[in-house]
């Protein structure tokens, strides 16, 4: 009989078990490039599967590196998973990629955990805590695509642009101080956020759409085209440059 875990740890345990798998395949330098970010996306859905299977069979699941099952609709819980977020970062060597893992029940993350694992760290949702320091006036965009909203806001208020990889590293990066927001547009999908935004809820940060309206995840089209994560202080100043945005350009 298998030994029950809660769902907080097994949330957490979930991202570290996974950046462990991650940095392994890695480690031993026998693949570069593609076939190293195929291998560690493949391993680590393996492994997270294998491990919800046994410990939790009657939740639903939806995984960007799994066909996706309907059958997660009619699930009050569901696990939504990013095993490797920032497959190029990681296949090339660097720093910002991330494993995500978030327990969603009745479309909202009640556990999540956002691994770093170059980094030698899991942010929880059951204890990240922000830090609320003096604001540094800078925003994370994303490195490979920054979306011109994005710049739109930074410009307008005084901050300085971060690029950065993986989603869950951006929004990590504000829970540290080190950015007053993470700001995107032009396209993601529930896994690149609901780890992310579960543990900057839970740590005190403002998580919403770019017009303001709250997450929902587990839905039929997983399709989440923006998001805004920062600190609680700025996010009426960012809402409304958003808005600003939107009016003047017609789309983000």
């Amino acid at each position: 009989m298998t030994a029950h875990i809660d769902d907080a740890i097994l949330t957490h345990r979930l991202a570290q078990g996974t950046g462990e798998i991650l940095k392994g395949v890695r480690n031993v330098g026998v693949l570069r490039g593609r076939n190293l970010g195929d291998a560690g996306d493949e391993l680590a859905q393996n492994w997270i599967a294998r491990v919800l299977e046994q410990h939790r069979p009657e939740d639903g699941f939806l995984s960007e590196e799994a066909a996706d099952n309907p059958a997660r609709l009619g699930k009050d819980r569901v696990w939504i998973i990013d095993p490797l977020d920032g497959t190029k970062e990681f296949a090339t060597g660097r720093q910002d990629w991330a494993v995500h893992i978030a327990l969603v029940e009745n479309g909202r993350p009640i556990h999540a955990a956002v691994g770093l694992p170059d980094l030698g760290v899991v942010f929880d949702s059951s204890d990240a805590k922000a830090v609320m320091g003096p604001r540094p006036y800078k925003i994370v965009l994303s490195k490979n695509r920054p979306p011109k909203v994005g710049t739109f806001i930074a410009e307008k208020m005084g901050c300085e642009i971060t690029p950065m990889g993986s989603a869950g590293a951006k929004a990590m990066s504000v829970l540290l101080g080190d950015a007053d927001a993470y700001i995107h547009a032009g396209g993601q999908y529930e896994w690149d956020s609901a780890a992310p935004v579960g543990v900057a809820q839970a740590a005190g940060l403002h998580c919403s759409r770019l017009d303001g309206s709250e997450p929902t995840y587990n839905n039929r089209d997983t399709y989440m085209p923006d998001m805004v994560i920062c600190r609680p202080d700025i996010k009426d100043e960012i809402l409304q440059l958003a808005a600003q945005y939107l009016e003047e350009n017609g789309s983000y």
